[in-house]
């Protein structure tokens, strides 16, 4: 009897702690579903987020883009422009030199018909003299100038060698001996090499 009794006397106590159990999960269902709409908005507030940083690094790709586009189309100009101006510079620079050859031209036309007219050679010298010199130094204006090649070291950068004489002095070898063709520089810069002799 006491040990009926005694498990009657369970039975609520066990009925008790079920329902403490159903009340905990019933009440861990109510939190999970109050928590559910949270995540969802956070979910939808973070695609939100990362929609707009999209759109804004878009525009902003798209702007960079349109930027390097138009600093492509301005380098291309640029060149363009340049290249034209060089080719009118020279073009232009060959006119100049041109236009200064022509008095001397017209130096020399008037120097053959008063040649023809005239036996006296001395006036036909001092008129051609007059405008070798008058050439000469229009050249030198321009940055052409004659090299001095006179007992100058012989440089195969300025000089061209034609021929080499065998010297009995040493001081004599390696020298330039004599000048066949003059050489020109333009602005320090070999416009053509002068053609020598050199001592060996």
């Amino acid at each position: 009897m006491k040990d009926k009794n005694r498990y009657h006397a369970e039975e609520p106590f066990q009925d008790s702690e079920q329902e403490g159990i159903q009340a905990e999960d019933v009440a861990v269902d109510d939190v999970n579903a109050e928590e559910e709409p949270v995540q969802d908005e956070t979910s939808e507030s973070e695609i939100l987020r990362l929609n707009k940083e999209l759109e804004e690094s878009k525009a902003a790709m798209e702007k960079e883009k349109r930027e390097y586009m138009f600093l492509m189309a301005e380098f291309d100009n640029f060149r363009k422009r340049t290249l034209k101006e060089k080719s009118e510079i020279i073009k232009n620079a060959g006119e100049q030199v041109f236009k200064g050859l022509l008095p001397i031209l017209d130096d020399f036309e008037r120097g053959i018909e008063a040649a023809s007219k005239t036996d006296n050679a001395d006036s036909v010298k001092e008129g051609m003299v007059l405008i070798y010199n008058k050439f000469k130094k229009y050249l030198e204006q321009n940055g052409v100038k004659e090299m001095d090649t006179k007992d100058a070291d012989f440089d195969t950068e300025r000089h061209e060698a034609i021929s080499v004489v065998p010297v009995a002095e040493d001081s004599r070898k390696g020298k330039v001996l004599d000048t066949v063709q003059k050489g020109y520089t333009i602005n320090d810069k070999v416009l053509r090499h002068a053609k020598v002799v050199v001592g060996q």
